[in-house]
């Protein structure tokens, strides 16, 4: 026991550079392409707040133009009328300023405005809860990997020992050659796993690479004295009912809905009439024209109500009616199935979390139950009732135990955070929380 202990020890070494789950996440926050991507996302639907105010307000717009003509005319009879030509120029400028008075279209595409950014919000809220899961879930595999390589170089060290006393009890004629062409066997065997644990710790290494951008030279692995707590609160129920009123894609989809009932009244409010207060201002001024060989300027304002009553579109008003009222029916449905979603995942992932807590306690069991059976087996061979293939067993069986268990920690504490993601409750302060089960 003190000799594998000592294996695993080589085998994980752990620098003073180590890296914390916490410090590689806030790396990847600065760097993954996709938190980025959406929190860009964020700040363009923000923008549907101010789109939708500036309808209601006023707006004010200055027009100019300027024109250059040339008058050339020949008369037929100059003693009547003589020939003459004229170049003159006129140029004007006008300002306009219109107020909605009554458009109701316009004030439901504002309210619209505010729901998107509440969805947007939601939306990159959950981008965010999924940064953290692919962190955690990168992490905890290199981990995993990392635990598996370990585990096959100290079965194999193990196995090399086990194969050099078959051979020497070979040679003094306490065994058979049986027992040495099972050893080599299985260290042959170990030795081909070996290249594929090493070949998923390169793996797994990219994958968080690709999150972060970097490459660590060591992580901070989870203290071997670690208790996993069970969810607080411990009641299924509990958790169901925050997820259907509180997680991510179901405030998003709730602000989904409300949109798609707002533009069913928006378009049911196409066939109102709309008034606008318009005033203008109008500056002209001309060097001639073609009665007048003298130029002057114009000075004009007015002011009006415009009124603008839909009476016939080609019955368009009356589809998109129907078809924003059925988009609302479709919104709700959605929304529903987001709810039945979230509840299904939160039990799932609750379920998950408990059955892998007792998982973990029956592995840690099994742990000490493999060790005695492998010693056991180990005072057997020496004694003549055990043949070395049953050592050799029994070595496979400690060193599977071992990884089961490493995983089946790793696991729960994931499935942990995502039991909070499902309800919405995911957070960095649970990253912080996990951070403080690795060992320091």
């Amino acid at each position: 026991m003190r000799f594998l202990t000592v294996l695993l020890v080589l085998a994980l070494p752990l620098p003073a550079g180590a890296q914390s789950l916490l410090e590689v996440y806030r790396d990847a926050r600065t760097y993954d392409a996709q938190y980025a991507a959406a929190r860009y996302a964020l700040q363009a639907g923000i923008e549907k707040l101010p789109q939708g105010r500036a309808l209601i307000l006023p707006t004010l717009n200055l027009s100019a133009n300027t024109l250059g003509s040339r008058f050339d005319a020949n008369s037929h009879n100059e003693a009547i009328i003589p020939n003459f030509k004229r170049d003159f120029t006129q140029t004007g400028l006008t300002l306009t300023f219109t107020q909605p008075v009554y458009r109701p279209q316009n004030w439901l595409q504002y309210e619209q405005g505010e729901l998107q950014v509440r969805q947007a919000e939601a939306v990159f809220g959950q981008a965010a809860q999924d940064l953290i899961l692919r962190v955690a879930q990168a992490y905890f595999d290199v981990l995993a990997a990392q635990d598996t390589l370990a585990l096959v170089r100290a079965q194999k060290a193990a196995i090399s020992e086990q194969l050099a006393q078959a051979k020497r009890n070979f040679e003094v004629g306490t065994a058979t050659i049986t027992d040495t062409h099972e050893a080599q066997a299985r260290y042959d065997l170990t030795t081909a796993l070996e290249i594929q644990a090493q070949n998923e710790v390169d793996t797994k290494i990219r994958a968080l690479q690709q999150l972060t951008g970097r490459e660590y030279s060591s992580l901070k692995p989870l203290r071997p004295d670690v208790k996993l707590s069970p969810p607080n609160p411990n009641n299924m129920q509990n958790w169901v009912d925050i997820a259907e009123r509180a997680s991510y894609p179901v405030q998003a989809q709730e602000a989904g809905t409300r949109i798609a009932d707002l533009e069913a009244k928006r378009n049911r409010a196409a066939h109102l009439p709309t008034v606008d207060l318009v005033a203008s201002q109008f500056l002209q001024t001309q060097t001639g024209s073609v009665a007048a060989q003298v130029g002057s300027d114009l000075n004009q304002s007015t002011i009006s109500l415009q009124l603008a009553v839909p009476l016939y579109a080609g019955g368009a008003l009356t589809s998109r009616e129907r078809e924003a009222a059925a988009n609302y029916e479709k919104s709700r449905q959605d929304l529903e199935n987001a709810r039945r979603s979230s509840a299904l995942s939160t039990r799932t992932f609750f379920l998950l979390v408990a059955n892998g807590i007792a998982a973990v306690a029956a592995l840690e069991q099994a742990l000490v139950s493999s060790q005695s059976a492998l010693d056991s087996n180990k005072l057997g061979y020496e004694v003549g009732v055990r043949i070395n293939i049953d050592v050799l067993n029994a070595q496979q069986q400690l060193f599977s135990t071992r990884r089961d268990l490493a995983v089946a920690r790793y696991n729960t504490i994931t499935n942990h955070l995502r039991l909070k993601s499902a309800s919405g409750s995911l957070s960095e302060s649970d990253l912080e929380e996990v951070n403080r089960a690795l060992a320091p």
